[in-house]
């Protein structure tokens, strides 16, 4: 049997996460590489079934563009009072459901859009799963004046933060990307984190944990409950 490309598994998780959609409803839906095969297979759905969603909140320009070029309609997060499922990718995800994102620059809006969901599934290789996060380079939005304290402060903790060249979020600040960390306890961490004046989001998703990871492997999809 030919061993599967990463791209190969991001498309198979993609596609199991439509089970978790209900039909009719309005789904929320992440950003990444991950999250373009969802998108690619909530397209395909729509051609059989015209009203196999009612629509989507999207957390970045980027999926919005995606789904909108498919057909699929786009809420905005203010217009809804609540989603039933989240589906989103991450950088890192450990065996609590507790992960890291941002490495496409959305994890505020990502947060903001997960807040609105029952339920948080993400998709993933099974190169994201890890024992402790940390080995990613953590994402941290950050208003731009603060960014010289904000990596100052995580010097403090051990960690080497640098500003990413040439990204600017969705919602005009930069992104501070943290190397050196191993964050054993994700919720404190966070909390903690984002209390920092400047920092508008650290890339931890504790709080907004994952309820169900699709977990791509070479024997096909794990579903890993939390």
């Amino acid at each position: 049997m030919t061993a599967l490309t990463q791209d190969q598994l991001k498309t198979l998780v993609g596609q199991a996460a439509l089970q978790y959609v209900t039909p009719g409803s309005i789904v929320g839906v992440g950003t990444g590489s991950t999250v373009d095969k969802f998108i690619d297979a909530l397209g395909e759905a729509l051609k059989k079934d015209a009203g196999f969603v009612a629509g989507a909140v999207s957390s970045s320009v980027r999926s919005t563009q995606r789904l909108q070029a498919l057909g699929v309609k786009v809420l905005e997060a203010e217009t809804v009072t609540g989603l039933g499922v989240y589906i989103d990718g991450a950088d890192e995800i450990d065996h609590g459901g507790h992960m890291v994102k941002g490495g496409g620059a959305a994890l505020t809006r990502e947060k903001i859009v997960a807040e609105l969901a029952e339920r948080f599934v993400c998709i993933a290789d099974e190169s994201k799963l890890v024992g402790t996060l940390g080995k990613f380079p953590l994402p941290v939005e950050v208003i731009p004046m603060a960014a010289a304290q904000v990596i100052r402060a995580f010097a403090q903790l051990g960690g080497t933060g640098k500003v990413r060249e040439g990204v600017t979020t969705d919602n005009g600040n930069i992104i501070v990307d943290v190397t050196g960390l191993q964050i054993s306890q994700p919720a404190e961490f966070e909390r903690d984190v984002n209390q920092w004046p400047g920092v508008v989001t650290v890339g931890v998703f504790a709080r907004n944990k994952a309820s169900v990871c699709l977990l791509g492997t070479a024997e096909g999809v794990k579903t890993l409950n939390f």
